[in-house]
């Protein structure tokens, strides 16, 4: 059983899918990047108040792993969980169709510290993160 540490629901918009009516695959990165964004948000991580300090949180790296097609209105719950492995933060996504908790997408969002345009180890979020890591 996974401990995720957040997570976050969403409803499929008409526009998400494609002609086979099946949520186009890079809406996906958008609602890992949304789920991680609101996650920031709910332990006080401002993007905004970070960059202009000369701070950037950037991704490096992505793996996703597409299981179940979601389909327009369908609901979802977008689940993450949180490590750090050397300079890296990395993010396990995992989204569930809301009606049968099925498994739709599996995700690694791997992410960096940037500050003042060098690679830090951003030890600010091992603080941050404390209760996460």
């Amino acid at each position: 059983m996974t401990n995720y540490i957040y997570e976050l629901g969403m409803k499929v918009r008409d526009y998400e899918c494609d002609l086979q009516g099946i949520v186009n695959n890079a809406n996906y990165q958008h609602y890992l990047e949304h789920a991680r964004h609101e996650f920031l948000l709910a332990t006080g991580v401002s993007f905004a108040k970070l960059h202009e300090e000369g701070i950037d949180v950037v991704v490096s790296k992505v793996i996703l792993s597409y299981k179940t097609p979601l389909r327009s209105q369908d609901e979802f719950l977008v689940k993450l969980y949180l490590k750090r492995e050397g300079v890296k933060f990395v993010f396990y996504q995992d989204i569930f169709r809301k009606s049968d908790n099925k498994l739709c997408l599996k995700g690694i969002v791997e992410a960096v510290c940037v500050e003042h345009g060098l690679l830090t180890r951003g030890e600010r979020f091992d603080i941050l993160f404390a209760d996460y890591l």
